[in-house]
């Protein structure tokens, strides 16, 4: 008998998809979708638009108080996202 090795199907479909050049856009959706998780349900309600452009995410809000205090704080949510997705997809935020 001879062994296989085994692997992770987690792995063989994250290896697929960077081979076909899709892994970064996923992770770009995976963390756009993790704004209203990692950020609350509060600031949530305050945010019309979330976009990543050239490893920056960036965030209209409604209330500048907010958009000030969240300034403040954005590495705090830089590195929040990115490890709520796993991977480093973004740099900085920019809240709009």
């Amino acid at each position: 008998m001879f062994k296989r090795k085994e692997k992770v199907v987690s792995e063989l479909v994250m290896r697929n998809l960077r081979a076909q050049g899709l892994e970064t856009p996923l992770l770009q959706k995976r963390l756009i979708e993790a704004w209203p998780v990692v950020a609350s349900e509060f600031i949530a309600r305050y945010t019309t638009d979330v976009s990543i452009r050239n490893q920056t995410l960036y965030v209209g809000l409604t209330s500048p108080a907010l958009r000030a205090d969240l300034s403040m704080r954005r590495q705090e949510y830089v590195q929040k996202l990115n490890e709520y997705v796993g991977s480093q997809v973004i740099a900085d935020i920019k809240f709009c």
